[in-house]
């Protein structure tokens, strides 16, 4: 049946799982502020606690699920680690959801 459509493209079981994976990940506001701010630029532990509301200890345990997905990287400067997003879906994915424009890079 859906092989009669030219363009249809089913992901795979291990595609599907990575996508569900992601999604769980930004199943938090927490993660979702912390994404929309880094979408925006590059910042630290320190600014990202008060741009969110949240404690330094708790932005950082975020970010280090967010660092081991892949969605976001550090850069060390002193005793700073600076943090930005990597995946440029990702936050188009985020400013669909919240009904806004992704941020300009």
């Amino acid at each position: 049946m859906h092989d009669t459509l030219p363009d249809f493209d089913m992901p795979g079981e291990d595609e599907a799982r990575a996508a569900a994976e992601r999604f769980r990940l930004l199943a938090d506001p927490t993660r979702v502020k912390i994404l929309w701010a880094l979408s925006q630029g590059e910042t630290s532990v320190a600014c990202l606690a008060e741009l969110v509301g949240a404690s330094p200890t708790a932005v950082s345990q975020h970010l280090s699920k967010l660092r081991l997905a892949g969605l976001v990287r550090g850069r060390r400067d002193g005793t700073f680690v600076h943090y930005t997003a990597v995946d440029a879906d990702v936050s188009a994915l985020l400013a669909a959801a919240l009904g806004a424009r992704p941020a300009a890079r």
